[in-house]
């Protein structure tokens, strides 16, 4: 079973009936009372019609008050059963009662009308409050304007709002309710010259000037500024409303603001990234005089030393230890080169099936330098295939092998494991080293972080960690990183790809 609301006008009749039927019933239950006088019987009338005022509208009031004063007359003033009004001093009486009922029913009308005004006003500023920490919550850039105009929309119960916003191509109209305003361009930019004018305020409407409507009936749209203090910077339109003018300029005020925030917290973004890549920059440009240095003397020292007339012995030694300093500049600038194509997202992915064995013995090969004072404890998976870019996924392992051989005192085993599982290429370096920070393993994958043991152990950039998430990124994988339970640190990275067992023939 189902209920429907009842309207205004319903309303009005339900309580129209109801005085005249509670008139009819005071004047069958007074004529009851014997010997009633026509004082008594106007009293009990007149609450009647006082309790048709306190409830319904002036004109209702005013009804019942007409049929009460009949029904006195007809039934309590001699000659009874007629209009006729034999005494002068009932006709006092009878227009003294009905002035009195007019008088109260206009007092409570009047009472009636201020009490739904002050519910209408709490109703808007509960509206504008809940509209305003809509704003607050706010917190993205990206598509704010849009979800502004919903809010509006929804506190308001608009079924069509539009915040138009004026650009170098015409007009930006984001909608919020669940019909779109159509309106001409021609229209708002006349709309937007006009609230450019001269600002005055109606203190009756509660509203400042620039208030514009188009269309009639259900189509008719309401046009209102946008001001940033006194400056139009946009428009509000909205549909068919039941709201004043003062209730939507107050909203309109809000969305200037809004709008306001929202660019300033674009500014601020704008600022907070400009600083940052200073910051980048600093750091980086700091991290390479202090990097470049070491190797670039090494490599002097050792070249000039060959000039000299050495035993070949000794020249080996100095050569190689050229070479070793060679392979760590290009390291380096390998390390550059890949963090400048993650910020360009300039990362090429060119899968092929390839065993879990073979991205570890290429890793294994290009971390060498720092692996050959470490056993390695390696369980590779080479009985299945699993379908990866192999470059990336050895290029971000060669990282957590040099991370692991860097900061593992020498002689201490570097267990790697590696397997294809149904979600992909897993692998898990572990090492017997210091271990991390609880508090900074949030951080390890940031750029140019190092720990505060990691900084005592040995030089480096802080770039590894960093170009292996981004690398990984790149082809939506993932690393993480823990503490071993044995001790040291424990690093494990998923590279998704679809895998099979070696057997199968493409």
């Amino acid at each position: 079973m189902t209920s429907m609301a009842v309207g205004p006008r319903g309303r009005d009749a339900v309580i129209l009936a109801a005085g005249l039927s509670a008139t009819a019933a005071a004047v069958v239950v007074i004529r009851m009372v014997p010997g009633v006088s026509p004082t008594t019987a106007a009293l009990g009338l007149l609450l009647v019609v006082l309790l048709a005022a306190t409830y319904g509208r002036r004109w209702i009031a005013i009804t019942v008050a007409g049929a009460a004063t009949l029904g006195l007359n007809f039934f309590f003033l001699p000659p009874l059963g007629t209009f006729t009004i034999a005494d002068p001093q009932n006709w006092v009486a009878l227009f003294a009662f009905l002035v009195t009922a007019v008088v109260a029913s206009n007092l409570s009308a009047a009472a009636q009308a201020r009490t739904r005004e002050a519910v209408a006003r709490r109703n808007e500023v509960t509206r504008l409050f809940d509209l305003t920490r809509d704003v607050l919550l706010t917190s993205e850039t990206a598509g704010a304007i849009d979800a502004l105009a919903r809010h509006v929309a929804r506190r308001f119960e608009l079924t069509a709002v539009a915040i138009c916003l004026p650009d170098d191509r015409g007009w930006r109209l984001h909608q919020g309710g669940p019909d779109d305003v159509r309106i001409e361009a021609d229209v708002l930019n006349g709309a937007m010259a006009k609230a450019r004018g001269a600002l005055e305020f109606d203190a009756r409407r509660r509203a400042y000037g620039g208030h514009d409507q188009v269309g009639t009936g259900p189509t008719q749209l309401s046009i209102l500024p946008l001001r940033h203090g006194t400056r139009a910077v946009g428009l509000l339109v909205t549909g068919a409303t039941t709201l004043d003018v003062g209730a939507l300029d107050a909203v309109a005020g809000v969305v200037a603001i809004a709008i306001e925030r929202a660019q300033f917290l674009q500014e601020r973004e704008g600022a907070e990234l400009v600083r940052q890549k200073a910051e980048l920059a600093a750091a980086l440009l700091a991290s390479l005089s202090h990097d470049l240095k070491t190797p670039l003397t090494a490599i002097r020292v050792a070249v000039e030393n060959l000039r000299d007339d050495l035993l070949p012995d000794v020249r080996a030694t100095q050569a190689e230890a050229a070479v070793v300093e060679l392979e760590r500049l290009k390291r380096l600038f390998e390390d550059i080169l890949d963090m400048a194509r993650i910020d360009a997202a300039a990362v090429d992915v060119a899968r092929q099936w390839v065993t879990p064995a073979d991205i570890v013995d290429a890793a294994a090969a290009q971390a060498r330098h720092l692996l050959d004072d470490h056993p390695l404890d390696i369980e590779a998976d080479d009985e299945a295939e699993v379908e990866v870019d192999p470059r990336i996924a050895s290029a971000a392992l060669v990282h957590l092998l040099e991370n692991a051989g860097r900061y593992s005192a020498a002689g201490e085993p570097i267990a790697i494991h590696a397997q294809a599982e149904r979600e992909g290429l897993r692998i898990t370096v572990e090492d017997r080293g210091p271990g991390l920070d609880t508090h900074e393993l949030e951080h390890v994958f940031e750029r140019f972080f190092r720990g505060s043991r990691a900084r005592q152990l040995a030089p480096g950039t802080g770039m590894g960690l960093a170009i292996t998430r981004g690398l990984l990124n790149a082809v939506g994988g993932r690393v993480w990183a823990e503490n071993a339970e044995r001790g040291g640190a424990r690093f494990t990275i998923v590279v998704p790809g679809a895998t099979r067992s070696l057997s199968v023939n493409v």
